[in-house]
């Protein structure tokens, strides 16, 4: 069977493709997060250094990969846009950037809660630290540079150059405290090392970053859809679409 993926590219076919899609997202991330909040504080063990105040980990790494990963997605987007031009692009781009900008938001705040009782203080200008709210500034910067434009070409093309030249600060968020002295500490989880946690807190953890990967799904694809319509409000499709009862 031949998957025609391009089929897909088009506003009209993938408004319906979301709309079927996002509920099954959502359910998911409520029966993944539910299941990721009991183990993360009620079944993991207290940790013999960081005592309770570890538990914050639970939200905090996982929104801190989502946050670089919907980064990441919105720069692929951006580059299938400028290269085959391609509505659908910019509008998933566009959809994307408010929930990779409350993730990178969470994870600053989080952060803040963590790094009080553990460092002393709310803040330092920590590598990762000031790298993720570089982050957090190009989610706010494309999220204000397309809102200012009203031509969705045009906002598109500088939306995308915003995109993916900031993705050039993902990595140095991840490999910050491999390539600077900092106070933030290192990786728990890699794919070459074995994890330095107790398997039930990984399983904790992990449980909750796939609960927002769905959550981020379903939210892309309910929002996408209300960009579709805004933007095919002048065919006939979507005219079809409002005088259905």
């Amino acid at each position: 069977m031949t998957i025609r993926w391009f089929h897909y590219a088009a506003p009209q076919t993938f408004y319906g493709l979301a709309g079927r899609l996002w509920p099954w997202f959502a359910g998911l991330a409520t029966l993944l997060a539910v299941a990721g909040l009991w183990i993360g504080f009620a079944v993991a063990p207290t940790d013999a250094q960081q005592g309770e105040g570890y538990r914050i980990i639970f939200v905090h790494v996982p929104v801190s990969w989502m946050s670089m990963v919907i980064y990441l997605a919105m720069a692929f987007w951006s580059v299938l846009g400028l290269t085959f031009n391609t509505r659908l692009s910019g509008m998933m781009t566009r959809a994307l950037a408010p929930t990779g900008a409350l993730f990178a938001f969470l994870s600053l705040w989080t952060g803040a809660l963590w790094g009080k009782p553990m460092w002393g203080t709310w803040w330092v200008w920590d590598a990762r630290l000031t790298s993720e709210l570089i982050l957090f500034f190009l989610y706010l910067g494309y999220i204000a540079l397309t809102s200012a434009i009203d031509d969705p070409r045009r906002s598109d093309r500088a939306g995308a150059l915003i995109a993916i030249v900031g993705a050039v600060n993902v990595p140095i968020i991840y490999f910050s405290v491999k390539w600077w002295n900092t106070l933030h500490q290192g990786a728990s989880v890699s794919l070459t090392q074995a994890p330095s946690m107790a398997r039930i807190m990984l399983w904790g953890m992990l449980l909750m970053a796939l609960a927002f990967w769905m959550y981020s799904m379903a939210l892309v694809l309910y929002r996408v859809r209300t960009l579709i319509l805004v933007r095919e409000r002048h065919t006939e499709w979507v005219r079809q679409l409002e005088v259905r009862p």
